[in-house]
């Protein structure tokens, strides 16, 4: 759950029986699966076992049967790709400035250096006609996201780093169960990460995935993945990379096991709510009112959330504000994402205010409104009329 839908007490606002606390996500864990997480607690194992390989296989076989290793989160997984393509210091990583500051990080961890390019306005990913104009010598590897669940445009990605050498870590943190021109994201590409963090389409409490593009690669995700360590019969033991702890538990990945079943029914859900609050919004007068909405593909993505960006400008109300009063409305709201290059680390690499101002109008304005399987539509009105109410006081929503 994000922050961003809780009290600064850091607990819900107070609910009532008529219009209980409605958060900006929340995960769906059916009672087979807290069963299933009990048996893997009565049975000893539950560290990184049966249960994590079982999972390995389920997910290996929704991307094409290429292989996918798990691991404890979608940020280390970015990290072991890049360490597998070889990226380190002295190269350069391109990247978009709208994500979870996971992405970027994870190339400073490598001592590489992340390049941002500006994003699309209407997708609000990164913006492909843009990427060679950043391209350098020192270029290794691009790390697109797919925001929101909405996919980047594959063809011209891997047109691009075929045309330039490069490799690829697509950050699918939020993709998972969206599709390229049909195919699941994962069955196809370079490295691919996936995220299964609570607020995910599918959780595994804490967790990620990384696809890989042959056992080779695999075997050193495996390294990489606990320490570098390398065994051999009972008492053989080898280090020869410098690995980190970042393996998936038992108990984590057998609800992963229960989640993967629901994986279509939960996005198919995600998409009857962003179609519910399209027609809400319109119905509402969105866009007179200047808000800016996301793409309407619902044949791709997953609906990871329902992103609007709010009227900039003079006389416009605070992002700040119009999340404090849908909180006391007992609505919960998030911002994903402030704008990268601006924080303070990425500040000191020599990046400011006015390098890229389209993504730094959107994370300035981009606001995430509720949405998960255990939504009504009744929710979604709920919430369209709460914002109008707040975006234009005295006037029906």
């Amino acid at each position: 759950m994000s922050a961003s839908s809780q009290s600064p007490s850091g607990q819900p606002a107070a609910a009532t029986a008529a219009q209980p606390y409605l958060p900006m996500t929340r995960p769906t864990i059916d009672d087979a699966t807290i069963a299933g997480v009990a048996e893997v607690l009565r049975s000893g194992w539950i560290t990184s076992g049966p249960n994590v390989k079982a999972l390995e296989a389920k997910l290996s076989e929704h991307c094409g049967g290429r292989p996918v290793r798990a691991f404890n989160s979608g940020t280390c997984t970015m990290e072991i790709a890049l360490r597998i393509a070889g990226v380190g210091p002295g190269h350069e990583v391109i990247t978009t400035p709208l994500s979870w500051v996971a992405t970027s990080n994870v190339i400073l961890e490598v001592g590489a250096r992340p390049v941002f390019v500006d994003i699309d306005p209407v997708t609000r990913n990164i913006d492909l006609e843009r990427i060679e104009a950043a391209i350098t010598p020192a270029t290794r590897a691009i790390i697109p996201v797919d925001l929101a669940g909405l996919p980047v445009d594959r063809d011209r990605l891997y047109a691009i780093v075929r045309k330039h050498g490069l490799r690829v870590v697509e950050d699918a943190a939020q993709s998972f169960g969206a599709n390229w021109r049909g195919r699941p994201i994962g069955a196809a590409g370079d490295f691919v990460s996936f995220s299964f963090h609570p607020n995910k389409n599918v959780t595994t409490i804490e967790g990620g995935a990384l696809v890989l593009n042959n056992d080779q690669e695999a075997k050193l995700a495996e390294q990489y993945r606990l320490q570098g360590v390398v065994r051999s019969g009972f008492d053989g033991m080898e280090v020869d990379v410098v690995g980190g702890k970042f393996n998936l538990t038992d108990v984590a990945a057998r609800v992963g096991l229960g989640q993967l079943p629901h994986l279509v029914e939960f996005n198919t859900r995600r998409t009857e709510l962003a179609r519910a609050y399209f027609a809400a919004l319109d119905a509402a007068g969105a866009a007179e009112l200047g808000l800016g909405l996301p793409p309407r593909d619902f044949s791709q993505t997953n609906w990871h959330m329902f992103q609007v960006t709010l009227p900039d400008g003079s006389g416009a109300l605070r992002r700040a504000e119009v999340m404090s009063r849908m909180h006391e409305a007992g609505i919960g709201t998030g911002v994903h994402y402030p704008a990268i290059h601006l924080f303070a680390v990425y500040r000191r690499l020599g990046w400011k205010e006015g390098d890229l101002p389209l993504a730094e109008r959107v994370c300035r304005t981009i606001l995430t409104l509720p949405l998960f399987p255990a939504m009504t539509p009744a929710d979604v009105t709920r919430v369209v009329q709460t914002l109008m109410r707040v975006l234009r006081p005295g006037r029906p929503a």
